[in-house]
């Protein structure tokens, strides 16, 4: 039986190719995802927008019925807010009541269906809200189009409005010079991301209890487990992404717990836990993971990555000495298993307003 040749194996390039096309796959998955919880986001705020549209409807309609009793109106509105407000919760108290219907009699339709398109789905009921102060048609129509294409928050949309902003543009002969000044006003009220930071979280929905030892394994599992009130516990604007997502350098692999997107802040949120109190090395490992994934994942079009340190405590002199004094993407905030008691709650705000006092220098004299 004839030997066989061993033939030298050949250098195979398919891992590299393959890497790359991921690494070029990503982004483009990220954003058709991203595009499509934005839109679903919008989506939700329109289904509510419509549907206090309809209850302002139903109340003119029952209050016509009344044949326009101020009393039997008043009897209406109080009746509804108390048996909503026991099944919904907070939002339909009298005065939300009377916006609905004011809402209503603004943007009058015998259906939804013929006023849905002059509204604009971008805007939250809090837009809607905040424009029913105007009385003029075509100034409320502007206010609404612009809060719209340009991104406007609630508070800038008050604050165009308050300045009266459209007034001047209509008065003005050199409109650049207005509309450069509200852009300068603007500025303040752009949203960033310490606005979106709470600290501390509290965490009692994980039914963990405090003063007891467990790892950090456990208090992720826990989360994944209780995803949706985690992410309502962050706030406004978060999507889940990854659990444990994997950056690598050259020779070594590192592994962020929790990935998050803010479509309102347009970029990544990485979150490390920690089971104890933040240390130094704690923030250095968090800077490193932020910048690596911004340079491996983070898209052209967003804003840069944000990095949340979980702790369950932290010492001022760390945070003022490291990074996370100077950089502002970097953010260390401690969490809680259990809700404080009003005691608790007391000494952190005061904890919390000696640290503003210390770090800005600011005096003053004891009552």
């Amino acid at each position: 039986m004839a030997a066989r040749t061993k033939k030298s194996p050949k250098k195979n390039t398919a891992p590299t190719t393959a890497k790359t096309n991921q690494h070029d796959l990503y982004p483009a998955i990220a954003a058709v995802l991203h595009e499509a919880r934005r839109k679903a986001y919008r989506a939700v705020n329109f289904v509510m927008v419509e549907a206090y549209w309809n209850i302002g409807r139903m109340i003119v309609e029952e209050e016509q019925r009344g044949k326009g009793r101020a009393k039997y109106g008043a009897l209406l509105l109080e009746n509804l807010a108390t048996r909503l407000s026991a099944e919904f919760g907070k939002g339909f108290n009298v005065t939300n009541l009377k916006y609905f219907r004011q809402f209503y009699l603004l943007f009058a339709a015998t259906t939804w269906e013929e006023i849905r398109h002059s509204l604009r789905d971008e805007l939250t009921w809090t837009h809607y809200r905040t424009l029913l102060r105007i009385e003029k048609t075509q100034s409320r129509d502007w206010y609404m189009q612009e809060a719209a294409e340009q991104n406007w928050s609630t508070r800038a949309l008050e604050r165009q409005i308050n300045s009266l902003y459209y007034e001047r543009l209509l008065m003005s002969r050199d409109k650049k010079t207005v509309k450069a000044e509200a852009k300068k006003k603007l500025a303040p009220l752009i949203t960033e991301p310490h606005d979106f930071i709470k600290d501390p979280y509290v965490l009692e929905f994980l039914g963990m209890k405090d003063a007891v030892s467990f790892r950090e394994t456990e208090l992720e599992q826990s989360i994944i487990d209780k995803l949706q009130a985690f992410m309502l516990e962050l706030g406004k604007g978060f999507a889940f992404v990854a659990r444990q997502q994997r950056i690598s350098t050259e020779s070594k692999h590192f592994f962020v717990d929790l990935v998050f997107y803010n479509y309102i802040l347009k970029c990544f949120v990485l979150i490390d836990l920690k089971t104890g109190e933040l240390t130094h090395q704690d923030v250095g490992q968090m800077d490193m993971y932020v910048r690596l994934y911004e340079e491996k994942y983070k898209g052209a079009d967003d804003n840069p990555t944000i990095g949340i340190i979980l702790c369950t405590e932290k010492d001022a002199t760390v945070v003022k000495y490291s990074v996370l004094g100077e950089n502002k993407r970097l953010f260390a905030a401690k969490y809680k298993l259990y809700l404080p008691t009003e005691k608790e709650l007391r000494e952190e705000i005061e904890q919390q307003k000696a640290l503003f006092i210390r770090e800005r220098g600011i005096g003053y004299e004891s009552r």
